[in-house]
């Protein structure tokens, strides 16, 4: 069973405002257009779509990198966290945003990309252009 996907867009902003964006309340909530409340900072918890996710940071690199823990409403009560870990890559002027997400509960990873790409994906690019 696959408990790991990787998904990646290109997007037209650079990695350092794509970077401050997912790690702020304002700025996640208006790409997403989901009410999002984030503590900026290693070990900061966060919840996105309306409580719907929710985890902790683990690390930040500055406009490189994120690492959080990460589970849904979805997840089964024994199930631990998945992770995330995303890149923010110069791009042709934009930004390559890459998400590598481990740890998924079994039989939940399809469900999870399509909602990367649906919940994340397509608003961003409206978002950014």
């Amino acid at each position: 069973m696959k408990n790991y996907l990787e998904v990646y867009k290109i997007f037209l902003v650079k990695p350092s405002q794509l970077y401050k964006d997912w790690i702020s309340s304002i700025g996640h909530s208006a790409f997403t257009g989901s009410p999002a409340v984030i503590d900026p900072k290693v070990g900061g918890n966060f919840t996105a779509w309306d409580g719907y996710i929710w985890g902790v940071t683990l690390e930040l690199e500055q406009d490189k990198r994120i690492v959080q823990s990460w589970r849904t409403t979805e997840f089964p009560t024994q199930a631990s966290d998945s992770r995330i870990e995303l890149f923010f890559e110069p791009f042709n002027g934009g930004t390559k945003f890459t998400i590598r997400h481990s740890n998924i509960p079994d039989g939940q990873s399809d469900g999870y990309e399509a909602g990367w790409e649906d919940y994340y994906f397509k608003p961003m690019q409206e978002y950014y252009g």
